[in-house]
C-alpha cells in the first residue's frame, strides 16, 4: 500500500512539472497559478465533508486544477507516445496495436557509419622524460 502511495505521489509530481501544450488551445479552463492550486488543496483537506457548499471558490479552483492535471497527462502521454513512436518506428515497429513489418522504406542500415579518420586512434603526446638523478659522489 505504501509503494501505491509513493507512486502516486511521484506521477503527480511529474505530471504537475509536464509542459501544456498551448498552441492547439485544447485547454478549456483558465490558468490556475501554483498558489491557487495548493490553497484550493489545504482548503479541501480541512474540510472534506460538504466544502463545495460551504466554500464555492476552493471547489472551482480545485476543479480547474484537476483539468489541468488531466490535461498535462494526456499531454505527457501523447509526447511519451510520439517519443516512443519515433525512436522504436523505424527499427522495432509503432508502440501500440500496430506494427509495421520489416523497415520502414528510405531507412538506411545504422552500420558501417564510421569514417576513417573516426578509426584513427586520438593523438597522445610522447611519454614525459623522468630526469635521471645524478650520482653523488661519495
Amino acid at each position: 500500500m505504501k509503494f501505491m502511495l509513493r507512486v502516486a505521489f511521484w506521477l503527480s509530481v511529474v505530471i504537475v512539472l509536464l509542459p501544456v501544450d498551448r498552441s492547439a488551445d485544447k485547454l478549456q479552463a483558465p490558468p490556475v497559478s501554483a498558489a491557487e492550486a495548493l490553497s484550493a488543496a489545504g482548503a479541501a483537506l480541512s474540510d472534506m465533508r460538504q466544502f463545495c457548499g460551504r466554500q464555492p471558490d476552493a471547489c472551482t479552483i480545485g476543479s480547474q486544477a484537476l483539468k489541468l492535471f488531466g490535461e498535462k497527462a494526456r499531454n505527457g502521454a501523447s509526447m511519451l507516445h510520439t517519443f516512443l513512436n519515433g525512436k522504436l518506428g523505424a527499427d522495432e515497429g509503432t508502440v501500440g496495436l500496430s506494427h509495421s513489418s520489416g523497415p520502414s522504406p528510405g531507412v538506411k542500415a545504422a552500420h558501417d557509419t564510421l569514417l576513417p579518420a573516426d578509426l584513427t586512434p586520438p593523438w597522445r603526446a610522447p611519454p614525459a622524460r623522468v630526469p635521471i638523478p645524478a650520482k653523488r659522489p661519495a
